[in-house]
C-alpha cells in the first residue's frame, strides 16, 4: 500500500513536467508575458507553457535583437505586444535553422541585451524568459552585432513540425554544457571553458549518434545562459534517461589536473570539490535564481526515496566512465571520483553525473582540450561507457524485475 502511495504522489508531482516532453510545441502565454521600455532600457518578459533553450543576439541596418527558440507557438500573444518606447516592432516566425523560432525587436536606438534569463516554476513546469535591454552607442552596437556560426538573421514562415521520438529502445542522454552567455566559466590565454566545453559537447553529440543507439539533447547549443534548475528540467521534458554535464573548471588555490567524475552527495568528498560546486552555482545567484528550491518538506522527502535507486545507478555509471578513461590512456586526476552538492545533480528521476574533462588552471589540460585527437579519444571514451553502463543498467533491472 505505501509503495502504490509513493508511486501515486511522484506521479501527481511530475506531472505538470512529465506531459510536456520536448516532442509538444511550447506555447507563448499571454498572461505573464509583457514588454515595456523608454530610452533607459527595455524589460521583455515572456511566459512559455515549458521551457525550452535559447539565444540572443543582435543584428545592425536596421538595429534588431534576435531571441531563437527550440520551439515556440506565439499565436497566443495579443496584437498590442508589438511596441514599446525604443522597440519600433516586433515579428515571430521560425528561424533559419531547423527546429527553431525566432522573435525579432526592432530598435529605434541601439540597445544591447544586459540581462538573459529563463527561470522555471518547479510545479507548473512553465518558464519565464527575462530580457532587459540597456542603452549604447551606434559604434558599440555595431561591434557586438553579428549572429552566431551558423546562424543567419532571416526571419522564416513559423515552423510547427515537431521532432520524431526516440525509439523505445533508444537511449536518451541529455549533454549540460556547463556555463554560457554571461557566464563564461574559468577563462585562460583568451579562451573561455563556456566556448570550448560548448564546442566538446557538439562533437560528443555526434560521436553518440553514430553509435545508432544514442540519441543525444543539449541544455544549450548557443553560447546562452541556462539557470542550472532549467538545465534538469530540459532533462526531465526531453525523458533523459542519463544526464552528463561537461566542464573544464579552474580552481583558485592548488593544483588540478586530469579527468574527474562527480556524483550527487550532501557533503562534499573534499573542500575542493565543496568550493566547486559552490562557484557553479554563483552565476544563478547573479541572475537572481534561487538554488534552495521550492519543494515542499513531503516532496523533499518523496525525492530522497526515489534517489535511493538513481543514486547507485549515477555511481555506477561514475565509476565505468573513470575506467573508460583510464583504459584509454587519458589522464585522471590524482582523486577521479568526487562527490559534491551540485545543484545541477539533484534530480531524483534519472542518473546524473558531473565530467571535469580537465581543468582551464592547468596549461596542459588546456592544451589537451585544444588537441584534435586528445578531444576524440575522451569521446570515444565517454560514448563507450554510456554504452556500457547501459547494457549493465538494463542487466541488473532485469535481475529487480525477477
Amino acid at each position: 500500500m505505501f509503495r502504490a502511495v509513493l508511486i501515486f504522489a511522484l506521479l501527481c508531482l511530475g506531472a505538470p513536467l512529465a506531459a510536456q516532453s520536448l516532442g509538444a510545441l511550447a506555447r507563448a502565454l499571454p498572461e505573464g508575458s509583457s514588454l515595456n521600455g523608454s530610452s533607459d532600457g527595455v524589460d521583455l518578459e515572456l511566459a512559455l507553457s515549458q521551457p525550452v533553450p535559447f539565444r540572443v543576439f543582435t543584428l545592425d541596418d536596421p538595429m534588431r535583437v534576435i531571441l531563437d527558440f527550440r520551439e515556440v507557438d506565439f499565436a497566443a500573444l495579443p496584437e498590442d505586444f508589438n511596441r514599446a518606447g525604443p522597440v519600433d516592432g516586433v515579428a515571430m516566425g521560425g528561424a533559419s535553422t531547423p527546429g527553431w523560432s525566432r522573435m525579432v525587436l526592432t530598435l529605434l536606438q541601439p540597445m544591447v541585451p544586459e540581462i538573459a534569463a529563463m527561470q522555471t516554476d518547479p510545479v507548473s513546469g512553465q518558464a519565464i524568459v527575462t530580457l532587459t535591454l540597456a542603452p549604447t552607442d551606434a559604434d558599440r552596437f555595431a561591434a557586438a552585432s553579428g549572429p552566431p556560426p551558423g546562424v543567419s538573421g532571416v526571419l522564416l514562415p513559423v515552423v510547427t513540425e515537431a521532432p520524431a521520438p526516440a525509439g523505445d529502445d533508444t537511449l536518451v542522454v541529455m549533454l549540460d554544457p556547463g556555463h554560457g552567455g554571461v557566464d563564461p566559466g574559468a577563462l585562460r590565454e583568451g579562451y573561455s571553458e563556456a566556448d570550448l566545453i560548448l564546442s566538446f559537447a557538439r562533437e560528443l553529440r555526434e560521436v553518440m549518434r553514430r553509435t545508432g543507439r544514442i540519441e543525444v539533447v543539449m541544455t544549450r547549443d548557443a553560447d546562452i545562459f541556462v539557470p542550472l534548475p532549467t538545465r534538469v528540467t530540459l532533462a526531465r521534458a526531453a525523458g533523459a534517461d542519463l544526464f552528463i554535464s561537461l566542464h573544464a573548471d579552474a580552481i583558485a588555490e592548488g593544483r588540478a589536473q586530469g579527468a574527474t567524475v562527480y556524483t550527487l552527495a550532501d557533503t562534499a568528498s573534499d573542500a575542493a570539490t565543496a568550493a566547486l560546486a559552490e562557484q557553479h552555482d554563483r552565476a544563478d545567484l547573479l541572475q537572481g535564481v534561487d538554488l534552495s528550491g521550492t519543494d515542499d518538506e513531503v516532496a523533499t522527502v518523496l525525492m530522497d526515496m526515489v534517489r535511493t535507486e538513481t543514486a547507485p545507478r549515477s555511481r555506477a555509471f561514475a565509476d565505468i566512465l573513470v575506467q573508460a578513461i583510464e583504459t584509454t590512456g587519458l589522464d585522471l586526476h590524482a582523486h577521479p571520483r568526487s562527490e559534491g552538492a551540485f545543484s545541477v545533480l539533484k534530480a531524483a528521476d534519472f542518473p546524473a553525473v558531473l565530467l571535469e574533462i580537465g581543468f582551464l588552471s592547468e596549461g596542459g589540460d588546456l592544451e589537451n582540450i585544444l588537441d584534435a585527437d586528445w578531444r576524440a579519444q575522451m569521446q570515444a571514451a565517454v560514448t563507450g561507457a554510456v554504452i556500457d553502463w547501459a547494457d549493465a543498467d538494463a542487466a541488473a533491472a532485469a535481475l529487480r524485475r525477477q
